[in-house]
């Protein structure tokens, strides 16, 4: 390789229908900057591909034959690969959005995407940016000025240090078990920060968590939200 080439980015597919693999392993294969180092249609094929290959990036899919994507971004954060995820898919679904997200995706994008701005997209997020789609970071702004975010804003100063760090966790996408490695604590011990900090928030779900962040960390409104 000549000091003037680029290292191509090497891309694993992650989708249970295989058309749709197909139609991205062409398009994305016509592009030098890329090479498709393999292809998986469920968890357990998408986890074996992944720390077998070790790609650079994962494009995966929400919905998989045997459980989630959301499922796979959580496990990959548990094995600490040095891989970016890049969830693409049909549904903009605000939870979704949310769990990805907390899970420990890279950036979430819906399938209608011009060819161009995915080309775009996946060299964005392998260079270490965070990409939203458009439409779902108008959704995900939406929430962001929503009264009731805004007011979650306004009490954190209500938490504690300690369950400022345990809800920072959680956005992360980390469960109770890894917080309590993390921060030296017994599950039940984050589970009552936890429990207490939702409450000071008036937030019920872990989801909600990941929007919190967002609402704290990404407030510009921009794409990519790095």
């Amino acid at each position: 390789m000549s000091p003037t080439e680029t290292k191509a980015i090497r891309l694993l597919i992650v989708d249970d229908h295989e058309i749709t693999r197909i139609g991205l392993r062409t398009l994305l294969e016509s592009c030098p900057q890329f090479e498709v180092i393999g292809e998986a249609a469920s968890v357990a094929e998408s986890m074996e591909a992944a720390t077998r290959l070790t790609p650079d990036l994962i494009l995966l899919d929400v919905r998989l034959a045997d459980g989630s994507g959301i499922e796979v971004c959580r496990r990959l954060q548990r094995l600490n690969l040095d891989t970016k995820v890049l969830m693409l898919t049909s549904f903009a679904d605000d939870d979704l959005v949310f769990d990805a997200i907390s899970a420990g995706a890279d950036g979430y994008l819906l399938k209608e995407i011009h060819r161009d701005k995915l080309v775009q997209a996946i060299q964005d997020v392998a260079a270490g940016k965070s990409i939203l789609d458009p439409g779902v970071t108008r959704r995900v702004m939406s929430r962001v000025c929503n009264p009731d975010l805004l007011a979650v804003r306004n009490k954190i100063d209500l938490l504690s240090a300690q369950e400022r760090r345990v809800v920072a966790l959680v956005a992360e996408g980390k469960t109770n078990k890894e917080i309590g490695r993390e921060m030296g604590l017994s599950d039940k011990t984050v589970k009552n920060y936890l429990s207490n900090a939702m409450e000071k928030l008036n937030l019920t779900r872990r989801s909600q968590a990941a929007a919190f962040f967002i609402t704290q960390t990404h407030q510009s409104g921009t794409t990519p939200v790095s």
